[in-house]
């Protein structure tokens, strides 16, 4: 019997997506419909009772919609590729260390604080806020920060930063109120740790020129590292609200350690708020980390930070890549992220898998450009782009560009405003409609609630008498998870004092409506497959 209803539940997942495919054929006002609670007399296995599902919060909204975005690079921590104006004439080095260490020896540490704490203060205009807002429709910023910039000698003792700790006093008050300018414009800022303590990998951008990437071979260094994680959880916690922490940057490939670390800041950041979304790097790896992912994000785990997968993609490093013609780039990038068929759709059974796309840009070699067979560079580039956008909206959680500031601005193929502007990174379609359509669909996806929920209620309860007629199923909670992501859906269009936008991060946001709605066991995938079927019915009424 147990095979039967695997079949079968797989048979109605199939379903209910050929249903959203084909455009399946309801909503009072806000005020007056609202999740309902789970009664009490459903069955959510021993010690679980039914829980209140409130409508999604303007936080939900930050860190669950889909991310269309940008990295802020090279503010924090400190590129010479992209600032060289960041280095006193004759500097040696690259990195952040060089570049404060070469400013310390040429003006001393009062004039260096000086001259970093007006850097930081510069770099994002009010007007470049209301570009990204605009133009750009940015939903979030990936903020590229290093240990050092975290506040208190704690974090810099016993570190190649310790000498230059009065240089960076400042540093995290000026994050911190970029962060609450970003967010008056609606667009969150995912932490990412960038920098830290021994380096994730061996680059410049790690925040030395050793060269190393010493954080995974020694306890100091690891240690240090989930003291950083933990302290940008309470400090979110206690009014920051950002849309989540990544706990390093391109984590070297096989890392001793990696995952186990990955565990302990975990642990840590749960244990002072485990709503804040971790981010973790793939190591390069993305087949080890979703499947890692998927057993931490499970609905019977003890309740901890959902965990999201960032992996890059990059066209311009590697012979294997130079071999290639922009044509064929072209199309490889429409099949990225194929790691995730057949991971999805079911949190009951599997577990959660989101990944975003931390880092992307429209960079190819010369001698990929070289085999472009006569087409115009500036054509494959907003060929190349654009295939890119469009694969990451249908498949991730959300995609930065790297990225949008340095000295060489617009930033060519590496530009964020460049290629924004020219119509190689394009936002989704739904972030494009004007005010009255938008207010149109919402009211359309109001009028068809209650026709579309009887529609799928019907479907679902005559779909079970066929293939189970002597079976008891508990079809409420179908309707209560149909009920629960229809509001959704909606919440998240109608923008709770954000632009409208989709629920992009949808496995690990069905995870948090399965944890809140109390069930566990038993049909709890009727609950979860309602829910889905909701989202899905209210993005057709709303033709999204």
């Amino acid at each position: 019997m147990n095979g039967f209803l695997q079949r079968a539940k797989a048979e109605l997942k199939a379903l209910t997506q050929r249903d959203a495919e084909v455009g399946a054929s309801g909503f009072p006002g806000h005020a007056q419909w609202q999740h309902q609670p789970a009664n009490q007399h459903h069955d959510s296995g021993p010690g679980h009772g039914q829980h209140i599902i409130s409508d999604p919060a303007a936080l939900d909204i930050l860190r669950y919609r889909y991310h269309h975005g940008t990295n802020l690079g090279s503010v924090y921590v400190i590129e010479r590729w992209l600032h060289p104006s960041r280095f006193p004439d004759g500097a040696e080095g690259s990195s952040e260390l060089a570049a404060v260490q070469a400013w310390v020896d040429r003006i001393g540490i009062d004039a260096t604080k000086q001259n970093f704490e007006e850097h930081w203060a510069n770099s994002v205009s009010d007007e470049a806020l209301r570009w990204l807002a605009n133009v750009a429709k940015c939903t979030t910023v990936r903020l590229p920060i290093g240990y050092y910039d975290l506040p208190g000698p704690v974090f810099t003792r016993g570190t190649p930063f310790e000498p230059y700790a009065a240089v960076y006093t400042g540093a995290w008050y000026s994050i911190r109120t970029l962060i609450q300018r970003l967010r008056a414009h609606s667009i969150g800022v995912l932490i990412d740790l960038h920098a830290l303590p021994g380096g994730g990998n061996a680059q410049e951008h790690s925040g030395t020129n050793s060269g190393r990437a010493e954080l995974w071979t020694s306890d100091s260094n690891r240690a240090l590292g989930v003291r950083c994680c933990r302290f940008i959880a309470e400090d979110s916690r206690a009014g920051a609200e950002i849309a989540g922490i990544q706990l390093v940057n391109e984590a070297e490939w096989e890392s001793e350690h990696m995952y186990e670390w990955y565990d302990e800041c975990i642990a840590a950041v749960s244990a002072v708020d485990p709503e804040i979304p971790i981010v973790i790097s793939d190591g390069w790896n993305l087949d080890k980390a979703v499947d890692w992912a998927l057993q931490k994000n499970s609905i019977y785990s003890h309740p901890q930070c959902p965990v999201v997968i960032d992996t890059h993609y990059y066209w311009a490093f590697t012979d294997e890549d130079k071999a290639k013609s922009p044509q064929q780039i072209i199309g490889e990038a429409g099949t990225k992220l194929a790691q995730l068929d057949g991971k999805e759709g079911s949190v009951i059974d599997r577990g959660a898998v989101q990944v975003i796309v931390g880092e992307y840009s429209c960079v190819l070699t010369e001698d990929s450009w070289a085999k472009s067979d006569g087409i115009p560079k500036e054509d494959l580039v907003r060929q190349f782009g654009q295939a890119q956008s469009n694969r990451f909206q249908q498949r991730a959680g959300g995609s930065f560009f790297w990225t949008w500031k340095m000295d060489w601005m617009p930033g060519g193929e590496w530009g964020f405003q460049a290629k924004t502007d020219d119509g190689s990174v394009v936002p989704p379609k739904y972030a494009l409609m004007s005010g009255d359509h938008r207010r149109g669909m919402i009211e359309k996806a109001r009028h068809e609630r209650d026709g579309r929920l009887h529609e799928a209620m019907q479907q679902h309860v005559s779909y079970w008498s066929g293939v189970d007629p002597n079976g008891t199923y508990e079809h409420e909670k179908f309707e209560h998870g149909w009920q629960v992501g229809y509001q959704d859906a909606f919440a998240f269009f109608e923008g709770r004092g954000t632009p409208s936008d989709k629920i992009g991060m949808l496995e690990v946001w069905v995870l948090k409506r399965i944890r809140e709605s109390g069930y566990r066991g038993g049909f709890t995938w009727l609950f979860e497959q309602g829910l889905r079927k909701g989202v899905r019915d209210f993005y057709v009424a709303a033709e999204i």
